[in-house]
């Protein structure tokens, strides 16, 4: 009877363990996914802004980590299209650059 006690005291508290550690951590395990550089575009207030971000995550969890501001291009300008692809071939120019720096 003392053994069985002991056991079921044993599994909660690896229950209660296990619970702590989930509810600290969100469930993310420590191997989670490697910080990496990103294109990334915004749009609102009339303007396009094309930055370059580091996030680290997946999902709906991603947390950024840093940023720099590629080009920002007025929405209402004649040669609007050109400007943005522009501006992603030179995010995606500064993401490559960026990752090889960061190995």
């Amino acid at each position: 009877m003392r053994l069985l006690l002991i056991l079921a005291a044993l599994a909660l508290f690896a229950v209660i363990g296990w619970l702590l550690w989930y509810g600290v951590t969100g469930g993310r395990s420590r191997t989670a996914a490697p910080a990496r550089w990103e294109t990334h575009t915004e749009s609102g207030g009339g303007v396009t802004v094309v930055v370059v971000r580091r996030v680290s995550g997946s999902g709906d969890r991603i947390t950024e980590l840093g940023r720099q501001v590629v080009a920002e291009i007025p929405d209402g300008v004649p040669d609007w299209e050109a400007r943005y692809h522009e501006a992603m071939a030179q995010a995606r120019s500064r993401v490559a650059a960026l990752e090889i720096e960061s190995q």
